[in-house]
């Protein structure tokens, strides 16, 4: 019998479930925590507390004010610390097990009292390890104060990112249908930015559209401002802002949009203000642009090893490689996640070897623009890798017109 084809998961109109994905991300953080021989590990990181929990509160806000933390153990209950008018947004969530006031050690919150409520912190972090079974204790991130405090109660504390990082890698089927979900949110935002785009209008109006676009279905919040046209689109990273577009010139964004069920939605695309005919120049980039994506989307698959991935990935022209994007693939779920596959150009700045696995997400990046040229396209493609080869995720078209 041929195997079914894994496509056919991303049309089932099946309400998500997601009690479903919180109980496979809790069992994914338990089962990283024990393969690294951790007793449990506190969560700062609002989307790490979001992940093994399935809280959010005011997620942008917490990323800088460390106000609430979860901690949560190989084996025994999970307690998330929540700010104390705010308790009421968890109900419901089967994940955790209790619910306690979170302390602050931040200076605006505290003052000058900040090493005295890491102390109480720390004892109240090392009583719960200590009725767990004791052992290593893992934390996500922390500032110094926290680290000394855990240090005096005598808890061996270390970096537990990897262990988040690996056991959010890898999805489960549910995890899958909901990106997809979020993806089309992202998408119909992108649409609604197209059709409102007209010359004589900003990049930041342009912008304006995309965002309330994924608002009005669900979404969330951007994580970056990049939008740029003609002469800002080379080179790459330079934030939207008031320029006002001319017909005929490159518009080029990536949409690092956190959607529907909090999933980061990522794809680029690089239009021409005005529907013009793309000229020559433009072409050319598309072209490339497009060929690199397609190129190292059918070299993934499960089992292949990061650095002869990126050995074996799209080589850009030498006028190109100057401005080439900040990594070839990166993992996406809730973040950019982990992997991030490195140009092995830039091997020395931190390149790290690994194999893809079935049911990692990966988007596949493309910044193609010459140095000192006047244009840059911009294309990135959200790929599932199954066991019978990539699926591409997203559903907006390329512009096949520009070949």
């Amino acid at each position: 019998m041929p195997a079914a084809d894994p496509r056919a998961l991303l049309t089932d109109p099946a309400p998500i479930d997601e009690a479903a994905i919180r109980a496979y991300r809790l069992d994914r953080v338990r089962a990283a925590l024990t393969a690294r021989d951790l007793a449990g590990i506190v969560l700062w990181d609002p989307i790490n507390i979001r992940y093994a929990t399935g809280s959010r509160n005011m997620q942008v806000w917490t990323m800088h004010a460390l106000c609430r933390y979860a901690f949560v153990p190989a084996e025994g209950p999970v307690v998330l610390f929540e700010l104390g008018s705010s308790r009421h947004l968890n109900a419901g969530l089967e994940t955790i097990d209790e619910i306690r006031p979170a302390l602050s050690f931040d200076y605006m919150i505290v003052g000058p009292r900040g090493e005295e409520f890491a102390r109480r912190w720390a004892r109240e972090i090392a009583d719960l390890l200590h009725s767990s079974g004791g052992g290593r204790l893992a934390l996500d991130r922390a500032d110094l104060p926290l680290v000394r405090a855990l240090d005096a109660e005598g808890v061996d504390s270390v970096d537990g990112k990897g262990a988040m990082e690996h056991a959010r890698a890898v999805k489960s089927l549910e995890e899958i249908r909901a990106f997809k979900r979020s993806l089309e949110a992202c998408e119909g935002a992108v649409g609604d930015m197209r059709a409102a785009l007209t010359p004589g209008m900003t990049e930041q109006q342009a912008l304006g559209h995309l965002l309330r676009g994924i608002v009005d279905r669900g979404g969330e919040y951007p994580e970056t401002r990049l939008l740029t046209s003609g002469l800002r689109t080379n080179p790459w990273f330079q934030e939207t802002a008031d320029r006002v577009m001319q017909a005929g010139d490159l518009l080029s964004f990536d949409t690092d949009l956190i959607g529907p069920y909090g999933f980061y939605t990522d794809i680029s695309r690089s239009w021409t203000v005005g529907e013009t005919r793309p000229s020559d120049g433009q072409r050319r980039l598309y072209d490339l642009s497009r060929r690199q994506i397609d190129h190292n989307m059918a070299l993934l698959r499960p089992g292949l090893a990061f650095l002869d991935y990126s050995d074996k990935s799209f080589q850009l022209p030498e006028p190109y490689i100057a401005n080439r994007y900040a990594d070839v693939a990166h993992g996406c779920g809730l973040g950019v996640e982990y992997p991030l596959i490195w140009y092995k150009e830039d091997a020395d700045w931190g390149a790290y070897d690994g194999v893809f696995e079935e049911n990692m997400i990966v988007c596949l990046e493309s910044y193609v623009g010459a140095t000192g040229g006047p244009e840059g396209v911009k294309l990135e493609q959200p790929v599932w890798i199954t066991a019978g080869g990539p699926v591409l995720l997203s559903d907006y078209p390329l512009e096949d017109s520009y070949a």
